[in-house]
């Protein structure tokens, strides 16, 4: 569906702006990350195609979130992820606003609201023995939860169904998630030296020193926290990042059904079970 893209934005830029509120006053460490601050240190915001918002937070920060996300944030705010619900179909959790709906993809069917996604950060071994075997076990598991939620019959009953299917048998939703968070927490944040924003892959493994003390920078002219070192990192990710894409490569989302008045709970365009 086609839709205007800045009222979109504002909304999530409340979002993270709750979220920041809440962390500072309770001592949460969390960063603006990924295209969140590309867009802050080449536009001073959001990039004008961009239509969400990243933040990560070390583990221990994040489970704490995780457990008291209902009592430190906004009424119309929620923390969703694998560990409070098991539809939930990502390893990583996102704090959604319950006054919208939003199902981006009708093979892909999560219902929610609008959302900022919020990615834990882990440690991570300097051994590349090691890493390597981490990474592919990721690998593995990540791709058996994307297969294990995807409608098997999205490119039709032939072979293309019998990956999504054969996952299927072979594993649970609840079982995956679980082995994931297994491989997440092999390396306890605070003692290694390097960190993983695990969605990224072997490339999300940056050490720890460009990360710590966070510092502000400026997002719409807002005030929010970011890593240590933010020119490294952006480096690390996208090379020249102060290099604007092609214009064929500036996409925004192409959602299924994307409403900011009306919430995903009771929304008359969504059949309930």
């Amino acid at each position: 569906m086609d839709y205007e893209i800045r009222p979109l934005q504002l909304r999530l830029l409340k979002i993270l702006q709750a979220v920041d509120a809440a962390c500072r006053q309770r001592g949460l460490r969390y960063y603006i990350i990924a295209g969140t601050l590309l867009g802050a240190v080449r536009h001073g915001g959001f990039i004008p195609w961009d239509d969400d918002l990243d933040i990560a937070m070390p583990r221990p920060d994040y489970d704490r979130l995780v457990k008291h996300w209902k009592e430190w944030l906004p009424p119309h705010l929620e923390m969703i992820g694998p560990e409070n619900d098991p539809d939930y179909p990502f390893p990583f959790g996102k704090i959604q606003d319950a006054g919208t709906t939003l199902v981006e993809s009708k093979h892909f069917g999560y219902l929610g609201g609008i959302y900022i996604d919020v990615f834990p950060l882990d440690g991570m071994t300097d051994s590349a023995p090691a890493r390597r075997s981490h990474f592919a076990r990721y690998k593995f598991y990540r791709r058996a939860l994307y297969l294990i939620y995807r409608d098997p019959y999205r490119h039709g009953r032939g072979p293309s169904s019998w990956a999504p299917l054969l996952t299927r048998r072979l594993f649970t939703r609840r079982g995956l998630h679980e082995k994931l968070q297994q491989i997440f927490r092999e390396y306890p944040y605070e003692t290694s030296p390097s960190v993983v924003e695990h969605d990224n892959g072997a490339r999300g493994a940056i050490p720890k020193e460009w990360v710590e003390p966070a510092r502000e920078i400026l997002f719409e002219g807002i005030p929010f926290m970011t890593f240590a070192e933010p020119e490294k990192y952006l480096a690390h990710t996208y090379g020249d990042y102060m290099a604007l894409p092609p214009a064929d490569r500036r996409h925004q989302h192409r959602f299924h059904l994307l409403d900011l008045d009306h919430p995903y709970a009771s929304h008359p365009a969504v059949p309930r079970p």
